[in-house]
C-alpha cells in the first residue's frame, strides 16, 4: 500500500529544498464545485502530485480545491494535462503562475478540509456558485479611475499594509470570516454602486462577491485570477500596473514585489519597509515588518524583550554543546 503522506521531517525537507538547483514554477489555482468523496479524491491528488514532485498546500473540501504549489518546470506541462484530465470541473482550470521564481515550499501537504475557504457562512441557501463578474486589467485600470466605483480589498490587514490598490477600501481583520461579517456592515450605504473586489489569487474575492450578492449588493465584480491575475494580464497587454507596492504570499517568499514603491513601514523606527519577518525568538513568532537596521539591531525580533529572551536561549544551548 503506498505511503500517502509524508515521512520525512519538515526540517530536512526545508534543507533539499534550499540545495535543489532544479528550476521550479510557484502555481495556484482554486474551483467551488461539489466533491463527493473528498477522501478518495485527496488521495488520487496526492499520489500523482507526489509522482510529478509538486511541494505545497492543496486543501479539498466538499466545496472545492484550493492549492498553491511549487513544481519543477519540466512538469508543468504534464501537470497541468493531468490536472484538466483528472475531472472534468478542472477542464481548462485557471493556473496562475508567480511573479517570481523564488523557492517557496518544501514539503507536500494535501488536506480535507471543512471548506477550502474558511468563511463562517452558515445559511442554508446561500450559494457560492452566482458570483459577481469577472473583470481583467483594462476594465479594472478604466474603474480604477472611475470615482464612483469602490475597490474593496478583501485580504488581511496584514496582506493590505505593503501593497494595495490606491484608494481601496481596508476591511480591517487578521480573518477572512471577520472581514465578511464586517463588509456587509460597513458598505450598507453601497447596495447600489458598483463594487470591485479582489484578493491575491481570487478564492476569497470570488466568495466575497456571492456574498455581497446574496446579501442584497447590485453591481459586484471581481478580479480575474486575483493580484497575480491582474498583473499578468497587464503585463502581456503592455497596460500599466496600478497596484502599489507587494502582494503578500503565504510561503517561504513572504511577498511578491510587483511596483517600486514602498508603501509600509518598520514597526520599531518608523522607516519605510515592506519586510516581512516572524520574530526569531520562537515563543512569540510575531510576523511583523522590519528594517534592515533594526533586524541588525534587535537581532531580527520584534522587541527588546524578545531579543533577549532569544539571546539568552542561544547562549544557553552554546553552553550545553560544550559541556557534551
Amino acid at each position: 500500500m503506498s505511503i500517502l503522506h509524508n515521512i520525512v521531517s519538515k526540517k530536512e525537507l526545508k534543507r533539499r529544498m534550499f540545495f535543489e538547483t532544479e528550476p521550479r514554477l510557484t502555481l495556484s489555482f482554486y474551483k467551488y464545485f461539489f466533491i463527493k468523496n473528498t477522501q478518495e479524491y485527496r488521495d488520487r491528488l496526492y499520489k500523482n502530485f507526489y509522482k510529478y514532485n509538486v511541494l505545497g498546500r492543496i486543501y479539498v473540501a466538499s466545496e472545492g480545491i484550493n492549492a498553491q504549489i511549487s513544481v519543477p518546470k519540466k512538469y508543468y506541462s504534464i501537470l497541468k494535462k493531468f490536472l484538466y484530465n483528472f475531472d472534468i470541473e478542472l477542464n481548462n482550470l485557471r493556473i496562475n503562475k508567480s511573479l517570481d521564481n523564488e523557492k517557496s515550499f518544501w514539503v507536500l501537504c494535501v488536506k480535507i478540509k471543512k471548506k477550502i475557504v474558511q468563511d463562517g457562512i452558515k445559511e442554508h441557501f446561500f450559494n457560492p456558485n452566482n458570483v459577481g463578474i469577472y473583470i481583467q486589467s483594462e476594465q479594472v485600470n478604466s474603474m480604477l479611475h472611475d470615482k464612483k466605483t469602490i475597490f474593496i480589498d478583501m485580504r488581511n490587514s496584514y496582506e493590505y499594509a505593503i501593497g494595495h490598490f490606491e484608494n481601496a477600501i481596508e476591511i480591517k481583520s487578521i480573518t477572512f470570516r471577520e472581514q465578511l461579517k464586517k463588509v456587509i456592515q460597513l458598505m450598507a450605504y453601497a447596495k447600489n454602486k458598483k463594487i470591485v473586489m479582489y484578493c491575491t489569487g481570487g478564492i476569497r474575492c470570488e466568495k466575497a462577491t456571492s456574498w455581497m450578492l446574496f446579501n442584497g449588493f447590485k453591481h459586484v465584480y471581481h478580479l480575474e485570477g486575483g493580484i497575480i491575475g491582474y498583473v499578468h494580464d497587464a503585463r502581456k497587454n503592455g497596460l500599466p500596473v496600478l497596484f502599489k507596492g507587494k502582494s503578500f504570499v503565504f510561503d517561504n517568499r513572504m511577498s511578491e514585489k510587483i511596483s517600486d514603491e514602498v508603501i509600509s513601514y518598520c514597526k520599531q523606527c518608523g522607516k519605510s519597509s515592506d519586510v516581512y519577518i516572524n520574530c526569531k525568538y520562537s515563543s512569540c513568532h510575531l510576523l511583523f515588518i522590519q528594517c534592515e537596521n533594526c533586524s541588525v539591531k534587535f537581532h531580527s525580533c520584534c522587541s527588546l524583550e524578545c531579543m533577549k529572551k532569544y539571546n539568552f536561549y542561544m547562549l544557553n544551548n552554546d553552553l550545553k554543546k560544550i559541556s557534551y
